[in-house]
């Protein structure tokens, strides 16, 4: 639970600005990777004086900070894992989350007082696992995305408060159980289960006929002419926030650590909304729904699916994702860095093209979001400006109303010519 006794808030933090962004947008706890034994190794993440920087800035504003160490470890990887986990605990990192036994050991011995989660990776589908792991001194378990709502409220009453449970509720669906995947291994050389994933599963499969090598035929038939047999829906748990609550979860997780900052920015603000209007009075949630819902469309994603809660991906169409692309209806245009409230001119650094006289939107962390037309624009020297083409270019805009830094920019996606 967090400091107010709500459920707790989890949002991922793929690197400094992602974490403020998580942060000020209302998560409760944010969980990032090291350098060293996590497994987004993609992700930009954090070397050891960042991670420092991280739970000041955190520990400051009330947020916990979790570390990844979920990767399956091979012999060579505990030679500096000690050393790294003293540091962690030195500078204040408040849980390592693991998922390889041996990892778990080592930590155990190294920073005995350091709480340790047990990773979705370590495929905790029963209460049995999580009190073993609650009797070798785990203080929560993540458990499997494969569980439906009535196999977690068993878990919660058999473990009856002996070990916390957290649980993914919104983001992106590893096909492979539990996100071990050997399918990058074997295709690509990169393993997964060190942090290294090719993302096989949203590759384009087609079949091929031995005496035929250079002829392919699609499994099934789609606008790509191919078939996308391991390809996930997105998990969206946000019109059950009711049900989570009751299920025993102390913990809701969002996944993206490799998303942008507006993804995080939009998915926990729409989250953090929907948890606080619950424990305020369950009819503003349940009258609320609709916008919960089309608040986090706004964001990249696929089709969304309630996954195994509700038994959803236990039918043949309800995990697979027959498409290739993302829905995108809306896009990251820029991200707040100043406000003068003298003159109502926001400093804004631009992460995607905009023009003079589009109709934008600012998402908010602190109050609603409002939306007005781009009348006044100038580049950093005064310059007045028509269109905003330059990534990450320095923008003077005057606004409608205040704004925050790390405030989001976005508009409806639109094709350039």
């Amino acid at each position: 639970m967090d400091r107010d006794g709500k459920i707790e808030l989890l949002a991922p933090a793929g690197d400094m600005e992602r974490l403020k962004v998580a942060v000020n947008f209302g998560a409760d706890a944010v969980y990032l990777g090291g350098t060293s034994f996590g497994l987004r190794a993609k992700a930009k993440n954090f070397d050891i004086a960042q991670i420092g920087e991280a739970v000041e800035y955190c520990h400051l504003r009330g947020v916990k900070v979790f570390v990844t160490a979920n990767v399956f470890a091979h012999n060579s990887d505990f030679e500096s894992m000690s050393d790294y986990f003293c540091q962690l605990q030195e500078i204040g990192a408040d849980a390592l989350i693991i998922s390889d036994p041996g990892v778990f050991a080592v930590a155990r011995r190294s920073v005995p007082n350091m709480e340790i989660h047990i990773s979705t990776q370590a495929n905790n589908t029963n209460y049995h696992s999580a009190l073993f792991w609650a009797e070798l001194g785990a203080s929560r378990v993540v458990l499997a995305r494969e569980l439906e709502f009535s196999e977690i409220r068993e878990i919660d009453q058999k473990v009856g408060g002996k070990i916390l449970l957290e649980a993914f509720v919104h983001g992106s669906m590893c096909i492979a159980y539990s996100g071990r995947c050997l399918l990058s291994a074997y295709f690509t050389g990169r393993d997964a289960n060190r942090g290294h994933c090719a993302h096989v599963c949203r590759y384009q499969f087609a079949m091929t006929e031995e005496r035929r090598p250079n002829q392919y035929f699609p499994l099934a038939e789609d606008a790509g002419g191919g078939s996308y047999i391991l390809n996930s829906k997105d998990m969206c748990m946000i019109e059950y926030i009711p049900e989570l609550v009751g299920s025993g979860l102390a913990s809701l997780k969002i996944e993206g650590r490799m998303k942008t900052p507006y993804y995080v920015a939009a998915v926990t603000k729409a989250y953090r909304e929907a948890i606080d209007d619950f424990y305020a009075d369950p009819a503003l949630y349940e009258a609320k729904k609709s916008h919960y819902m089309a608040e986090v469309s706004k964001s990249s994603h696929r089709e969304f699916t309630t996954g195994f809660y509700l038994g959803e991906a236990r039918r043949p169409d309800g995990q697979i994702y027959a498409g290739e692309g993302y829905v995108r209806t809306h896009e990251f245009l820029g991200i707040v860095k100043d406000y003068e409230p003298e003159t109502c001119i926001a400093t804004v650094e631009q992460r995607g093209k905009f023009e003079l006289g589009d109709h934008l939107e600012f998402l908010r962390a602190k109050g609603a979001n409002f939306s007005q037309k781009i009348g006044h624009m100038t580049d950093s020297d005064g310059n007045l400006l028509q269109s905003a083409p330059h990534a990450q270019q320095i923008l003077k805009i005057k606004v409608s109303e205040p704004v925050s830094p790390l405030d989001i920019l976005r508009g409806e996606a639109k094709v350039w010519k």
